[in-house]
């Protein structure tokens, strides 16, 4: 991985990008030891035969993985305590804490990180950072040496969440349907841009849905809705969750992916409030704690194989089974993984670890997703919404407000929406009008939260018994609006909802608003405009379907309006379609 020299290749140590001049320290050191021999052989007695190491430590930086350095702290005093030597200098590893994460992005610059990354020997939690390493910067130092200095299997606790719905297999544990549709439980991961706990679990959910679904578009929306609810529940950090696993936010303690030493960790620090495992069907990925060199220089490379043998060693296994890991062969120490809290002995079949593009490619989707949204959604109120939809007693108008306030669930807090009316002549001369502004769905209105003022407003929505549909003018100043207040740090959208083709005699036409919306576009803002229409009176949807392709946005088409909550899913999975491109 990548600048691999071998196992563990042997450089001047004048190579060492850490620890420069050591050349002149070892070319002393072999002045002096030609002394030595030179009054040894003259019967000159210097030297007791103890073996000790006369005061010189050749230090190993050993940067490891906040839940497992006690364990790796405690086999360095042990090891320390045995003054193994290399070139005659005693080995002396110095174990520090540090977030996987921070390593990663510290070497590849990809990511938020605090600094304090660099280090001989690197044990992260999880093979997938330095597959990320190898995806973003391949001449890293970075040598895999093949040891897994612990394991712990990925599990879901908290399961009373459920309520005696308990899932089996890791697809019952997420909603893949829309808002509504599917009853829904909290399921919360750390955030997978930081956690290999929540990245596993997107390839988890990945894996199984894709196995589950018949084609590229049932998949994509299945795994956006997932996506959705997973950002719904996700905590910035262990700590977080752990509250939250707790009892101690303010909603009821959720159900949580995390692998088992946090599980067991959790329960040493919240013992009133204990969970237990389950373990899924279909396999599961593991932490597996990879030992990784990060050095070229001779002796630390040589200091580290040392170092490596004792992690492996007996004593060392006991350090870490103490502290809630399995070992390397999966074995447990039953006294600390109980039974009494749903640990198993055996060991959870394992999913191998994804590759370093899939890994790239659910990070992007995972941070594309995480982009909040900044809709401006716009809905007909020409007369034929005052149509009944069969089946419902309610009209095309009071179906659409409903499945949109629906939709409205969708959106993150902090995801900015405004809503737009439109017809023929609405508001003096103009066919739209403004009901909401663009705002966060957390802003607050004398004491309302923005959510519920456009709640309000949809409900309050109000056909024009003689207005026709001025679509191509509603585009084009919707168009406008967007790419004059557009924000680079979310995704801009333009979300129509209409029940009819453009009618409005001699107003704007399909190729002139294209050609004004191509003398605005740029592909650094992009607004892509999705167009829901529904009923018989949509006649050709090859208009909407030109006005998406020109917007990089999509067009949908339904004679029931009932099924737009299923399309708001469908529209969104356009991001995961984006990504995969």
């Amino acid at each position: 991985m990548g600048r691999h020299r071998g196992r563990y290749a042997e450089e001047p140590s004048g190579r060492s990008r850490r620890r420069r001049g050591r050349g002149g320290a070892f070319a002393a050191l072999a002045a002096a030891l030609v002394i030595v021999v030179g009054l040894a052989g003259a019967g000159v007695y210097m030297f007791g035969n103890s073996g000790g190491c006369g005061g010189s430590d050749l230090r190993l930086d050993v940067a490891v993985s906040p839940e497992l350095a006690p364990a790796v702290d405690a086999i360095a005093r042990d090891f320390n305590l045995t003054e193994t030597t290399v070139d005659g200098q005693c080995v002396h590893a110095e174990v520090r804490q540090v977030d996987s994460a921070n390593v990663a992005y510290g070497i590849t610059g990809s990511g938020a990180t605090m600094g304090d990354t660099e280090s001989d020997v690197w044990i992260p939690d999880s093979s997938v950072w330095p597959r990320i390493v190898q995806n973003h910067s391949g001449d890293a130092v970075l040598t895999e040496t093949g040891t897994s200095v612990a394991r712990s299997p990925l599990v879901l606790t908290g399961l009373a969440a459920y309520a005696g719905d308990e899932p089996a297999a890791w697809e019952d544990v997420i909603p893949t349907a829309a808002p509504g549709e599917q009853p829904g439980h909290t399921v919360r991961v750390v955030d997978p841009g930081r956690s290999a706990t929540g990245l596993s679990t997107l390839s988890l959910l990945h894996g199984t849905l894709e196995q589950a679904s018949p084609d590229g578009d049932t998949f994509n929306a299945a795994m956006t809705a997932a996506l959705q609810a997973l950002h719904r529940g996700a905590s910035a950090d262990e700590e977080a969750a752990f509250l939250a696993l707790s009892g101690g936010g303010e909603e009821a303690p959720p159900a949580m992916v995390m692998s088992e030493q946090a599980a067991w960790r959790y329960n040493s620090s919240y013992d009133e409030n204990t969970v237990r495992v389950d373990y899924l069907e279909g396999g599961t990925y593991y932490l597996d704690y990879p030992y990784l060199v990060r050095t070229e220089d001779s002796g630390l490379t040589r200091a580290a194989e040392e170092f490596r043998t004792a992690i492996r060693g007996e004593s060392a296994r006991g350090h870490i089974l103490a502290e809630g890991f399995r070992g390397p062969e999966g074995e447990v120490d039953p006294a600390v993984l109980s039974g009494d809290h749903g640990f198993s002995e055996q060991a959870p079949e394992e999913l191998p670890t994804p590759s370093e593009g899939s890994i790239g490619d659910l990070t992007r989707t995972w941070n594309q997703m995480k982009m909040d949204s900044r809709v401006l959604a716009i809905v007909d109120i020409s007369g034929s919404m005052l149509a009944e939809v069969p089946g419902t007693g309610m009209t095309r108008m009071q179906v659409t407000g409903a499945a949109a306030t629906q939709g409205l669930e969708m959106f993150s807090p902090t995801s900015e929406l405004g809503l737009w009316e439109f017809s023929t002549n609405v508001n003096n001369n103009l066919h739209y009008q403004e009901i909401a502004p663009v705002r966060e769905l957390q802003a607050e209105e004398d004491g309302t939260e923005h959510r519920a003022v456009l709640s309000q407003a949809l409900a309050s929505l109000r056909p024009m018994p003689r207005g026709d549909t001025a679509l191509y003018e509603t585009y084009l100043a919707a168009y406008q609006e967007m790419s004059r207040t557009y924000r680079p740090d979310r995704n801009n959208v333009i979300l129509m909802l209409t029940d009819g083709d453009n009618d409005n005699p001699g107003g704007l036409e399909l190729a002139e608003l294209l050609s004004q919306i191509d003398s605005i576009a740029s592909p650094s803002r992009p607004i892509p405009i999705i167009t829901i229409a529904f009923g018989p009176d949509v006649q050709n949807l090859e208009p909407l379907q030109e006005i998406a392709a020109a917007t990089g946005g999509a067009a949908y088409m339904t004679e029931d309006p009932t099924e737009i909550g299923e399309i708001f899913i469908n529209a969104f999975s356009l991001r995961i379609a984006d990504t995969d491109d």
